[in-house]
């Protein structure tokens, strides 16, 4: 079997897994270069390798490179010797056309082959929309063929999902037309990385826990107020035949030739920001080294990463990266995003004190991170060495990650860093929270110990989401999901640096019983993104058979 154009110098995915030492039964190709792997492959016999995550400071609207440091730390790792492999999430087409162009590292650390990564990658998010929307339909239709449940129009829970920025589709009316037409209602979409389903899949640990989980899920109230669930309606069987194949990690590599398991793509700021368990895991039965990411800040994917998936997967991280940037402390240090480019160590320092923020909440989960400086070529070396400085007053390892322009060479650096921060780790990392604290404490604890809020205040609906699902279906002894803006510590937007002093404002709950956690909405969350004024679509293009604009 040949390679295709765009990968020419990968090796074939059965030469990977064999480098692993993952059995040739246990994978499913999916072509040339890329392969899932049956969950029988998650019991090597080996021990677990050692977790590392990377996180980062408080963004700036084009990232901070947290996943091309995550390809870069791994294929450091390699360069340095170690047996490594690399867990990410599956991009969604909504960043992909909107803001960003592409999740798959770049320069000389990336995931191929990209452009398929990026694009309907062995069509997860396509099975997880299509199991979201059939239980939609299925909802819909009961409704609409005698109502024998007696589910409440009114009340419906469960939306459909789109995997790409739609603000139109936000809030619709469906079911117009006429009695044969269904029952008219009011209804939206959320993009398919805020689906519960999704969710469900990224911390489903074999298939009848799926099942389980699909089983929980809560659709709608009756009339008389009380839930209906997934499995009332009998919809699970037909979901978990969807979700079959979705269910299996995805093994590709990186342009290094370092393992790599893509799976799941929850967004951390409207989600809990986390690739799979089951791809976390695989990695862990195969290498000594496991990379992976949580999205955006460390006041979001970090903080659910470690008090929802680690809690749920029985995970330990024994080191954990922040990746911090030149322009991103420009900016927090009060320079406009347009002017990021032009040299000014002065603001530099400025904005340190979100760095400091944010290794101060690495802290209190029980962990000295790494800071891990993602050197773009703008950055003057004063500023470099203005962070670094700070690093060491703060007394926690830096690095200069130049993996961009170097690959694994330019980030064999960090990854001795990491690996002298992880033979420290020598005690169980501290969740944020007891997980049976009543939701209002949990849902305090975050604002005040991560983001520093003064206080928390519940709007009137918000407050009686609460008593619903408390008395309804019993919520106290999940964890806490918080939806909120990714660009400040804050749930105020505008707020850059490290604030203090504010109130957080929790604006509705949503109950994600499937997926075992609750969502507070903060601010003006929405789960459905809108494209900007000039998407990135306006670059893509298929050009001679190749395509162009959406990865480097």
């Amino acid at each position: 079997m040949s390679p295709p154009s765009n990968s020419t110098e990968l090796r074939p995915i059965r030469e990977i897994a064999d480098g692993l030492g993952i059995p040739e039964q246990h994978l499913v190709p999916y072509g040339y270069d890329r392969a899932k792997v049956r969950l029988e492959a998650l019991d090597s016999g080996r021990q677990p390798g050692k977790l590392v995550l990377v996180t980062a400071i408080t963004p700036t609207p084009a990232g901070e490179g947290k996943t091309v440091t995550s390809i870069g730390l791994s294929q450091g790792l390699a360069h340095i010797g170690e047996r490594v492999c690399l867990a990410l999430r599956e991009p969604s087409l909504g960043p992909v056309f909107g803001m960003k162009g592409g999740a798959t590292g770049g320069g000389g650390s990336r995931v191929e082959p990209r452009h398929d990564i990026n694009l309907h990658f062995n069509g997860d998010f396509h099975a997880i929309s299509s199991a979201n929307n059939l239980l939609a339909a299925i909802l819909d239709n009961h409704m609409q063929q005698g109502n024998a449940l007696g589910i409440d129009p009114r009340r419906v829970e469960w939306r459909r999902v789109l995997d790409l920025n739609d603000r139109s589709l936000r809030r619709v009316l469906i079911g117009l037309g006429g009695p044969t037409e269904g029952m008219p209602r009011e209804t939206g979409f959320d993009i398919t990385p805020a689906s519960e389903i999704m969710a469900i899949l990224c911390l489903a640990q074999d298939y009848e826990d799926l099942r389980r989980r699909l089983g929980r899920i809560l659709v709608a109230f009756t009339y008389d107020r009380q839930p209906v669930t997934a499995d009332d309606l009998k919809a699970v069987g037909a979901l978990m035949a969807v979700l079959r194949d979705a269910l299996l990690p995805n093994l590709v590599q990186t342009c290094e030739g370092v393992p790599a398991f893509i799976h799941g793509g929850p967004f951390a700021n409207i989600a809990h920001g986390c690739n799979s368990i089951l791809a976390t895991k695989m990695g862990l039965a195969w290498g000594d080294w496991l990379v992976t990411e949580a999205g955006f800040g460390a006041d979001l994917g970090c903080e659910k990463f470690l008090d929802i998936k680690c809690r749920v997967g029985g995970l330990d991280p024994a080191a954990i990266v922040i990746v911090a940037t030149v322009k991103a402390l420009k900016m927090h240090g009060g320079v406009k995003v347009k002017d990021l480019g032009s040299p000014n160590a002065g603001a530099v320092e400025r904005g340190l004190d979100n760095l400091r923020r944010h290794v101060e909440n690495v802290r209190q989960f029980g962990r000295d991170p790494v800071v891990a400086i993602n050197r773009f070529e703008a950055d003057s070396d004063e500023e470099l060495e203005t962070i670094r400085k700070a690093c060491e007053e703060m007394g926690v390892a830096s690095a200069l990650s130049e993996v961009f322009a170097k690959g694994g060479e330019g980030g064999a650096e960090l990854a001795r860093k990491v690996v002298e921060q992880a033979a420290k780790a020598t005690e169980p990392y501290q969740p944020m929270y007891p997980l049976d604290a009543p939701i209002e404490e949990k849902v305090e604890a975050i604002a005040k110990k991560i983001y520093r809020a003064d206080s928390v205040a519940w709007t009137a609906e918000a407050a009686k989401d609460l008593r619903i699902f408390r008395k309804k279906i019993g919520c106290d002894d999940l964890p806490v999901c918080m939806a909120k803006t990714q660009k400040s510590i804050s749930d105020n937007p505008k707020l850059l640096g490290a604030p203090e002093g504010f109130e957080v404002t929790v604006r509705r709950l949503v109950l994600s019983a499937g997926a075992g956690f609750v969502v507070p909405l903060l601010g003006e969350m929405v789960r459905m993104p809108g494209l900007p004024k000039t998407p990135q679509s306006e670059n893509v293009d298929l050009v001679d058979g190749e395509i162009i604009g959406v990865a480097d």
